[in-house]
């Protein structure tokens, strides 16, 4: 349980959300900055936060409807209000622990107008929406890119936290999985549970049979062919492409530039009884000594698609994030081009929702490589390709049963001559 006053918890999520907001960190990289929790305030700081960070528009609509002078953007008053409400919708924490752990956050400061404000709020309180606002710019963007009914299905998603994805090295292992922990098996070598909570207690982690990966981003390593020997698999840590690869018979070589990731892909083959080549290089700097059947490039990206597990990337991805990476990735993709055996095939994917990101990278491709070619693959049922022979996952796939992370994923096969 977290501290009984619970104002170590609060602090922290305060410093986490100033880190992600003020600074651009990630959440988690915000968390690991924070010393001398315990796990329990460790775990509602970070809860507290992220909920914050879903329904941040909205708190501030709420916020602005009972001041007179609206407060400043980046003041404590109003964080410390946002915490409160996130608290009251996401946490359903009683109304007199919200005000008795808030205020102690604004001593020296803007006490009583943080008292007056928050005593306003809940004696009106009105039941929150089911679809909060995400930041204007980014629907503006997705609006122009995808439509109402995808921003519609987008509030929608980052009102709710995501439920646990795993991949099995079996289809059968995952159907045994499902049916023995109350799972749902959406595809092949996948299990569906509810909401996440500690991975390393879930039934069968030590014994290695599975790995946590959301559903969407198990399709890429779905497109690569049965019958390819060698597959490459670029900006592969932390590895569940690589694991995936590995479980399907294939040879495999990883390649990142992190030391930190590949300790963590080496740990997770480990763990899974699974194995691949590890090599730690720039790719943009390093080639291989052979050509390959097949290449798998997941291109470092905005990760914008992954809004309902980190919604601070709404915040961290600006258009200069988003121009800068489709930069990088217009660079990697003719790259690993060049290694790919006549006959092979190469799958190119983001977890990005920027169309500038996917579709535009491909077709920019395509124009300057006639040797290669856009071709289907075996993909589940829900998974539609798009009529360039695209795959493009949005927000309201799957909705029913919890929805997907958004990505885009290309199959490119080279000409034989």
């Amino acid at each position: 349980m977290p501290s009984a006053d619970g104002t170590a918890s609060r602090r922290a999520a305060l410093q986490m959300l100033d880190a992600v907001l003020r600074n651009g960190r990630t959440l988690e990289a915000a968390a690991q900055r924070v010393r001398g929790l315990s796990a329990p305030d460790q775990g509602l700081a970070v809860a507290i936060a992220g909920e914050v960070l879903r329904r941040l528009p909205d708190l501030d609509a709420l916020i602005d409807g009972a001041t007179r002078q609206r407060l400043p953007d980046d003041s404590k008053a109003r964080m410390v209000l946002r915490m409160a409400l996130a608290q009251k919708i996401g946490l359903q924490t009683p109304d007199h622990a919200i005000v008795a752990t808030a205020l102690p956050l604004v001593d020296g400061g803007p006490r009583r107008l943080v008292h007056g404000v928050l005593g306003t709020l809940l004696r009106r309180w009105v039941d929150p929406s089911e679809a909060p606002r995400l930041p204007a710019a980014v629907e503006e963007r997705w609006l122009d890119a995808w439509g109402n009914d995808v921003v519609e299905a987008a509030r929608r998603q980052i009102a709710q936290r995501p439920p646990l994805d795993l991949t099995f090295a079996s289809a059968e292992a995952a159907r045994r999985y499902a049916a023995e922990n109350g799972g749902v098996s959406l595809a092949p070598n996948h299990v569906r549970l509810g909401e996440s909570g500690a991975v390393p207690a879930l039934t069968g982690f030590s014994e290695g049979g599975w790995w946590v990966q959301d559903l969407a981003a198990s399709l890429p390593a779905r497109l690569i062919p049965g019958a390819a020997a060698d597959v490459l698999d670029l900006c592969s840590a932390p590895g569940g492409k690589a694991m995936q690869l590995s479980a399907a018979g294939h040879r495999v070589v990883a390649v990142d530039a992190s030391d930190s990731r590949l300790q963590r892909l080496a740990q997770n083959l480990e763990r899974t009884g699974l194995s691949a080549e590890l090599i730690r290089a720039d790719m943009l700097k390093w080639k291989p000594t052979q050509e390959f059947d097949a290449i798998l490039l997941d291109a470092p990206c905005s990760a914008t698609g992954t809004f309902r597990r980190h919604p601070e990337v709404l915040y961290r991805a600006r258009p200069a994030v988003i121009r800068e990476s489709a930069e990088v990735q217009a660079r990697l993709l003719p790259r690993a081009a060049e290694w790919v055996k006549p006959g092979g095939t190469l799958v190119y994917s983001v977890c990005s929702l920027e169309p500038e990101e996917g579709e535009a990278i491909i077709a920019d491709f395509l124009a300057g490589h006639p040797g290669f070619q856009l071709e289907p693959g075996d993909l589940p049922d829900f998974v539609t390709s798009t009529a360039n022979g695209h795959v493009r996952i949005l927000p309201g796939v799957l909705a029913d049963q919890g929805g997907l992370d958004g990505f885009f994923a290309a199959r490119l096969v080279r000409g034989s001559a």
